[in-house]
C-alpha cells in the first residue's frame, strides 16, 4: 500500500470503545420500542365522526408498523463525528453545511450532536435528542459522499460490523487527513456475505453513485442502465424510500408503486422497504396492474399488438362507433313539444368528438342536448332549473338519441370487434398496418362475443389504452419499473399513464432483454413511457457477480448488446468459476449444500422436472412464479431467474437454455450473472460458441 494511502483502522478492540457503541445500540434500540409503545397507546377515537377514526386509525397502525425493530438488522451502521473548531479561531461549518445539506433543510447544526448515528430510521430518546439518524436525512449524505478530498465537514467516518443484530466490529476512516483512504474491510464483508431468502437493503453499502441516483429529485424520471451485480434494483427501491421520506404528504396522497416481472420476483424484494420503514408502497407485475390474462399466443402476434402503432388504431376503433346522427330530438312534456333538429344534433356530436374521453363525451352529449331542450322552454317563457335539465338528460328520447349516436361500450367489445371483424380493422387501422400485420391480428377462430373472449397478456395493454381512451386513468406520484427493457411500447404506455403527473425510476439492462419486442434504446422507452425528459444514467461497476464469473458470462455481449461498455466487478473471485462437462447436478448441488449461503440450480424450463428428480435425495423446491419460496436449495426454470440473485448458482445445459426462445443467447447472459460467490457449470451438449475461450 502506498505511504499516502492509508488503510481504516479496523478493530475488535479496544473494547471499551466497542462497549461504548454497544452501549449506544442498546439505548437506541430501547428508545425504539418506546416510541412504538407511545405510538401503539395513541387512540383515534377522539376523531370524531367514524370515517375519521377509522383514517386516523390507519395512519397509526402505519406508524406502528414503521417503528418495528429487526432484532437480526442493524440500526445503525455508521458514525459520523464532525470536524473541531479551526486552530485559527474561523467558524466551523454548520451540521447542514458540513453534510452538503441546501439551505433550508430541516437537519439544522444546532438540532444535531458532535456525534451522528446513521441508521435506517430516526430514533430520539424521551427528550427528543436523536440516537439515530435517518439514511436519508440531508445530513447523512456525508456518510456515503464524503472523502478525503471533499471531507465535507466530517472529521471522521465509523463503519460497524454486525454479526446478526449484535454490533461486533468497528472501523474508522479519517477524512481530514487528507491521505487517500485504502479499501473498507466491513464494506467489501456486508457486500459479499452470504444471504438466504428475499433481498437485503443496501443502506450500510450505497456508494457515491449508487447515492446520487437515490437522492435524485422527485421531479427528475432517471433511467438506470445497470449491469449485473450493480444493484440497479435495490438502488430504485431505495430511491422510493428516500422520496417517500423527502415528500412524505406528498406521496402519501397520491402514492409509489413498484412494477416487478413476476411474482416471484415481488417475493424476492418485499423485504426491502419494509426494513426501511416504509410499509405502504404497491408492489406489482405489470400482469397485475392491467389484468391477469393468459390466454396463449403466438410471439409474432404479441409484438405486433405491441407496438405503439396500435394506440392510433384503438383510438380509431373506438370513435368509429359513433355515427353520424340523422334524427332530432323531440321532449315533450305537457301539451308542448320541444325540438332539437338533426342538424343542431350533428354541430354537437362534431364539437364532441375527438376533444373528450369517450365515456365524459357520451354523457356531455346529453347534458348538451337537454340544454337545447332548456333553451326552448325558456323561449317559451319558462324558468326551468338544473333539475330539469337533469331530468331532460335522462328522458327517454334523448337517452335512445344518445345510445344510437354515441353508444355505451366497454373496452373489450371494442377490441372484440377489431379481432373478429376484417373490415372494421382495416378501416381503423388505414396505413399504420401493413396488411399482412392486419391479417396476424383478426382471430382465426373468433368468439361468440366480447363476453366469452379469451385475451392475452398482450391483450391486457390494448384494454389498458381502450380504457383509458374513455376514463382517465389515476396517475402516482412516482413509479419504480424494473426489468423495463423487456416491455412492449404499448406496456410502457400503461404505466406512462399511471405517473403522468409525476415521475418515474426506470430500471433495466439493454443486454438482458429477452422478449421478442425488448428495446434497444432507454431513450425510446422512456418516449412511450411519456417521460422523454428522462435522465438516463448508467452504472457499471458491479458489487455482487465475481469478476471471474462476470467476464465468462461478458463474452456473450457482442451477440446480444454490442453497443454496451463490458461491466466491471469490484471483486475477482479467483476460483468463483467451474465449467464441468458431464457433471453431475446432484453432486454439484451437494457440494454447494457443504457451503454457505443460497443455491439456485438454473435449468431450462423443460428440464425442471427432470432435474428435480436427479435431486430427488436432497432437500429442494422448485421455484414457483406466483408463490414465495425461501427454501436454501431452489431449482430455477430459467425464465424465471432475472432479477434474482443466490450465493451459489448451478447452471444446467447452457445449450439448451439457447435454442429454448428466441433471444436465447440474452436468457443465458442473465442465467450466468446471477451468481454472487460461485457458479458451476454443467454441460453435456456443446456450450455455446460465444462460450468457448
Amino acid at each position: 500500500m502506498p505511504a499516502d494511502q492509508l488503510a481504516p483502522d479496523i478493530s475488535d478492540a479496544p473494547t471499551d470503545v466497542l462497549a461504548a457503541e454497544q452501549a449506544h445500540l442498546a439505548a437506541s434500540r430501547a428508545a425504539l420500542k418506546a416510541m412504538r409503545a407511545h405510538a401503539q397507546s395513541l387512540s383515534a377515537d377522539a376523531a370524531g365522526d367514524w370515517v375519521s377514526q377509522q383514517i386516523l386509525q390507519s395512519l397509526l397502525d402505519q406508524r406502528v408498523a414503521a417503528l418495528a425493530d429487526h432484532p437480526d438488522t442493524p440500526l445503525f451502521f455508521g458514525r459520523l463525528d464532525r470536524a473541531v473548531p479551526a486552530r485559527d479561531g474561523s467558524p466551523r461549518q454548520s451540521g447542514a453545511e458540513a453534510a452538503g445539506a441546501e439551505p433550508g433543510d430541516h437537519d439544522q447544526a444546532e438540532d444535531l450532536p458532535e456525534t451522528i448515528y446513521v441508521g435506517r430510521r430516526h430514533v430520539h430518546d424521551g427528550g427528543s435528542k436523536p440516537l439515530v439518524i435517518d439514511w436519508r436525512a440531508p445530513v447523512s449524505r456525508a456518510f456515503y459522499q464524503a472523502s478525503p478530498a471533499d471531507p465535507m465537514g466530517i472529521a471522521r467516518r465509523r463503519r460497524f460490523g454486525y454479526h446478526g443484530g449484535a454490533l461486533t466490529a468497528f472501523e474508522d476512516e479519517q477524512l481530514g487527513e487528507g491521505a487517500e483512504i485504502g479499501p473498507s474491510r466491513i464494506l467489501t464483508e456486508e457486500i459479499e456475505r452470504p444471504r438466504t431468502g428475499p433481498m437485503r437493503d443496501i443502506v450500510a453499502t450505497i456508494q457515491p453513485d449508487q447515492d446520487e441516483i437515490v437522492r435524485s429529485t422527485l421531479a427528475q424520471t432517471v433511467c438506470v442502465q445497470g449491469a449485473p451485480g450493480t444493484g440497479k434494483t435495490a438502488v430504485g427501491l431505495h430511491r422510493a424510500a428516500y422520496l417517500l421520506y423527502a415528500h412524505r404528504e406528498r406521496l402519501a396522497r397520491s402514492g409509489v408503486m413498484i412494477v416487478g416481472p413476476n411474482k416471484a420476483f415481488l417475493s424476492y424484494i418485499s423485504s426491502v422497504l419494509p426494513a426501511l420503514g416504509e410499509v405502504k408502497v404497491d408492489q406489482t407485475t405489470v400482469a397485475g396492474l392491467l389484468g391477469e390474462h393468459s390466454a396463449p399466443e403466438d410471439p409474432l402476434v404479441a409484438a405486433v399488438k405491441g407496438d405503439a402503432r396500435m394506440a392510433a388504431v384503438l383510438e380509431r376503433a373506438l370513435w368509429l362507433h359513433i355515427t353520424k346522427p340523422e334524427e332530432g330530438v323531440v321532449f315533450t312534456k305537457g301539451a308542448y313539444r320541444y325540438r332539437v333538429a338533426d342538424h343542431e344534433v350533428r354541430e354537437i356530436v362534431a364539437s364532441l368528438r375527438g376533444t373528450t374521453r369517450y365515456n365524459p363525451g357520451r354523457a356531455a352529449l346529453a347534458q348538451r342536448l337537454a340544454h337545447m331542450v332548456l333553451v326552448r322552454m325558456e323561449q317559451r317563457g319558462e324558468s326551468p332549473d338544473d333539475r330539469v335539465q337533469d331530468a331532460v338528460a335522462r328522458s327517454k328520447p334523448v337517452k335512445q338519441l344518445v345510445d344510437a349516436v354515441w353508444p355505451k361500450l366497454t373496452p373489450e367489445q371494442v377490441l372484440h370487434r377489431l379481432l373478429s371483424d376484417p373490415e372494421f380493422l382495416a378501416r381503423a387501422a388505414k396505413s399504420d398496418l401493413s396488411p399482412d400485420e392486419q391479417e396476424m391480428l383478426i382471430w382465426r377462430k373468433p368468439y361468440r362475443s366480447w363476453k366469452s373472449a379469451k385475451w392475452s397478456a398482450a391483450d391486457a395493454a390494448l384494454l389498458d389504452e381502450l380504457r383509458d381512451l374513455m376514463e382517465r386513468t389515476p396517475s402516482l406520484g412516482h413509479l419504480v419499473v424494473d426489468e423495463a427493457q423487456d416491455l412492449s411500447e404499448m406496456q410502457l404506455r400503461a404505466l406512462g399513464r399511471r405517473c403522468r403527473n409525476g415521475s418515474a425510476t426506470v430500471l433495466g439492462d439493454l443486454a438482458q432483454g429477452t422478449t421478442p419486442w425488448s428495446t434497444r434504446s432507454w431513450e425510446s422507452v422512456l418516449a412511450h413511457l411519456g417521460q422523454p425528459e428522462g435522465e438516463v444514467t448508467e452504472l457499471t461497476l458491479g458489487f455482487r457477480v465475481p469478476r471471474e464469473v462476470l467476464d465468462y458470462a461478458a463474452r456473450l455481449l457482442p451477440s446480444i448488446a454490442p453497443e454496451l461498455a463490458a461491466p466491471r466487478s469490484l471483486r475477482p473471485g479467483l476460483g468463483s468459476l467451474t465449467v464441468l462437462p458431464g457433471g453431475s447436478v446432484a453432486r454439484a448441488a451437494e457440494e454447494a449444500l457443504a457451503k454457505e449461503g443460497s443455491i439456485g440450480v438454473i435449468v431450462p424450463d423443460a428440464q425442471v422436472a427432470q432435474v428435480s428428480q436427479a435431486l430427488a435425495g436432497l432437500p429442494h423446491a422448485v421455484l414457483d412464479p406466483d408463490a414465495a419460496e425461501e427454501h436454501r436449495l431452489l431449482i430455477v426454470p430459467a425464465t424465471l431467474a432475472k432479477g434474482l440473485e443466490y450465493d451459489h448458482v448451478i447452471v444446467v445445459e447452457p445449450a439448451d437454455i439457447v435454442e429454448a426462445e428466441p433471444r436465447g443467447l440474452a436468457r443465458l447472459y442473465v442465467v450466468l450473472t446471477r451468481a454472487v460467490t460461485s457458479l458451476t457449470v454443467l454441460h453435456d451438449k456443446a456450450l455455446p460458441a460465444q462460450l468457448v475461450a
